[in-house]
């Protein structure tokens, strides 16, 4: 079939998630047919290399024919069984104890999902279930970040900061309340970085008081906001929330869908950050993208009040701990092990990546700052870099310079004025070089286009 023919098949039946439908369907959609590597291909032939790991998860890249072999051996033996009834299996089984061989701490118990949105559900009904488990279920509320994306289910929703999503499908879960995000570049003002983190992390404190310490259950933050923006926090930031959550007894969660496997330049960004949190979501890079699974790492304080309370917990998935994807994701970590993915990560390809970003595609005009550790990066696009002069509101500079990038080789996401990098952790300095080398041109295409339209 054309990609013509494949774009009308989806114009007439395929609703896209956060896609304006009625818009996409008039310009057509872009089939990807294949990959191979960090590069991807269209059903036109047109190769591009994928700075975005599919949507932040294809870290051992495209074409790993173990993760094939695996699948298909599993759907061979036992292609489906479920956990709820006093089940196991060998891959779900495995796998548990494989997570909490790289998670950091004692997080030594491991909760399955089917997605990030999932395990994020989980972590509101388990911190919710454990205050009652310790007889103050009033302790309810839980407290996440303005812009932060925890997750398009009502609750992943609720507990996000994205005012967009706020707007659509009626009310959210009740007691969550959200904070201001750590992001100095762009509303610390004439504060220092330092000083930015300290009253960002003490927002924590001020609602904590302003709810009551006594009805709060958790905080819940990414190490790094991932589709907010890539918003990393200054050095501050997460010892005063630790601070914070130890001084009143809440409960701390990472949520860990980005960072998690890798992303940071350690197996979690909790350990990037020492982060020491009583639980941590997970997906994406758990499979490599290659099947949907997630995870929730529960610490000892929590899980064994759950183990020890005589009681079921009334929660779950059908496909938690699915035998297919829990033998891909069983497989990713061993590969991740075998071939030191985090170690060449951390050692080499990292540093090579945010210098050579920094000393190309940030000395472009319309770059005012890079956030990014490890190989996850966010460029803020602005008008007048030297006064912070952003681009007016009515003029979608990230979306122009997105088609730039499709157009020409290179796939950046855009999230607002800022655009996005997050590579597969397999990437070659060469191939970062050819990335930097994309970025610059597309950047100098945007520049263009916003000349012509008199956004300059």
């Amino acid at each position: 079939m054309s990609q013509s023919d494949i774009q009308q098949q989806d114009a007439g039946h395929h609703l896209h998630p956060f896609t304006n439908t009625g818009a996409l369907n008039k310009k057509g959609a872009r089939v990807i047919a294949r990959g191979e590597g960090v590069y991807v291909w269209d059903e036109d032939g047109n190769k591009l290399l994928d700075g975005m790991s599919g949507l932040w998860c294809v870290n051992l890249g495209y074409g790993r024919k173990e993760l094939a072999e695996v699948a298909a051996a599993q759907m061979n033996e036992l292609p489906y069984y479920n956990t709820f009834f006093q089940t196991t299996h060998t891959p779900a089984a495995k796998l548990a104890e494989a997570i909490a061989s790289v998670t950091p701490g004692d997080l030594n118990h491991i909760f399955f999902a089917g997605s990030g949105s999932e395990a994020i559900d989980t972590v509101i009904r388990l911190t919710r279930h454990y205050w009652a488990i310790k007889g103050k279920p009033y302790r309810n509320i839980l407290i996440a970040r303005e812009n932060a994306y925890h997750g398009s289910t009502i609750g992943g929703t609720s507990l996000g900061g994205m005012s967009g999503m706020h707007k659509q499908g009626g009310p959210l879960v009740p007691n969550i309340e959200h904070i201001r995000q750590p992001y100095w570049y762009g509303e610390g003002g004439d504060m220092s970085e330092d000083e930015f983190g300290l009253v960002c992390a003490r927002a924590l404190e001020e609602k904590i008081l302003e709810v009551g310490p006594d009805n709060v259950a958790a905080f819940v933050g990414e190490p790094i906001q991932g589709a907010g923006g890539v918003i990393v926090p200054p050095a501050t930031y997460w010892p005063e929330i630790q601070r914070i959550c130890k001084k009143y007894d809440i409960l701390l969660v990472a949520d860990e869908v980005i960072c998690g496997y890798g992303r940071t330049g350690n197996w979690f960004g909790s350990q990037t950050f020492d982060i020491k949190p009583d639980m941590i979501s997970m997906a994406k890079g758990l499979s490599s993208g290659y099947l949907p699974i997630a995870a929730v790492a529960v610490g000892d304080r929590v899980a064994n009040a759950l183990i020890e309370h005589d009681d079921d917990f009334n929660h779950g998935y059908t496909y938690s701990g699915h035998p297919v994807s829990a033998a891909v994701a069983l497989k990713t970590i061993e590969i991740m092990k075998e071939e030191k993915i985090v170690e060449r990560l951390q050692e080499e390809i990292a540093p090579y990546f945010q210098k050579t970003l920094r000393e190309t595609v940030g000395q472009h005009p319309l770059v005012g700052h890079i956030d990014g550790l490890g190989l996850v990066a966010g460029m803020a696009l602005m008008k007048d870099k030297a006064n912070k002069e952003a681009f007016p509101s009515d003029y979608d500079i990230g979306m122009v310079c997105r088609e730039h990038c499709f157009n020409n080789g290179l796939i950046m996401r855009a999230t607002g004025s800022r655009m996005i990098l997050s590579p597969p952790l397999v990437i070659t300095k060469a191939e970062i070089d050819e990335l930097c080398e994309k970025a610059v041109h597309c950047l100098d295409l945007t520049l263009e286009s916003a000349k012509a339209a008199g956004a300059l």
